[in-house]
């Protein structure tokens, strides 16, 4: 496979369990190359992918020191992308979730519209578990209002193409988006700044831990990440609210 110069795949991971492996295999037959940003991780994934990449030219893996965060993972993967002259990444889970085969569309879809930020539509099955889904509804109506209905198909779902340069720049301005809060915040300031959304269908499956599913999200903990992030993201919004308004209501060239 021919590496490309331009995308790459970018993996944020914190002891995400047995699925590791398989997720970077999987999407190591779909891409070239693909990086994996160790989060501080304690399971010993760092040194199995440190051995798998030995062997995998397409493969590179950075080991962070400490647990500081899926954002904080994304934005070290961003840097390192951009010092290399990279200019999109593609992020996906590690724990099993997100569907590798969909990463060449994503990209094509990517490199046809290279202003755009391509984000996945999740598409449910029976596995998902009901207060997330009604969760997420929640988090895509604050998102709608935030953006002034800009298009963000689903706030949450981390199977995306970012263009890297702006994305760089909005998370060097502020200290925000480190955590679990990313994903939304990422697209709402994105789209702030004027990037556009494509939203494509992706399925989505939750693994249960008996198909070594591994979730470190908390109800209570990040509920409340998201709130706070909800209410920062509104108070932006109202001051830029003549600039979005304008933006809507000018005529399409």
């Amino acid at each position: 496979m021919t590496p490309s110069p331009t995308h790459l795949v970018l993996i944020p991971t914190y002891n995400a369990g047995a699925k590791l492996l398989d997720t970077v295999r999987e999407a190591r037959a779909q891409w070239s190359p693909v990086w994996v940003v160790v989060d501080g991780s304690t399971d010993g994934s760092g040194e199995r992918l440190a051995a798998m990449a030995a062997g995998d030219a397409g493969l590179r893996v950075f080991v962070l020191p400490d647990n500081r965060g899926k954002g904080s993972a994304v934005l070290h993967g961003l840097d390192a992308a951009a010092a290399e002259g990279f200019t999109h990444v593609l992020t996906m889970d590690s724990d099993g979730q997100h569907p590798a085969a969909l990463i060449p569309r994503f990209m094509q879809v990517s490199a046809d519209q290279p202003g755009a930020m391509v984000l996945g539509r999740p598409i449910f099955d029976a596995s998902a578990p009901w207060v997330r889904v009604q969760g997420r509804r929640l988090s895509n109506m604050w998102t709608d209002l935030e953006t002034l209905g800009a298009g963000i198909g689903d706030s949450l779902y981390g199977f995306r193409v970012y263009p890297v340069a702006p994305l760089r720049r909005v998370m060097h301005a502020q200290r925000w988006m480190r955590r679990f809060d990313f994903d939304p915040e990422a697209a709402v300031r994105l789209s702030w700044e004027g990037v556009r959304a494509i939203n494509l269908d992706a399925p989505v499956r939750y693994l249960s831990a008996a198909e070594g599913g591994v979730s470190h999200f908390n109800y209570l903990r990040d509920n409340r990440l998201l709130s706070w992030m909800h209410l920062r993201l509104v108070g932006g919004f109202l001051w830029r609210l003549p600039r979005l308004l304008c933006r809507k209501l000018r005529p399409s060239s």
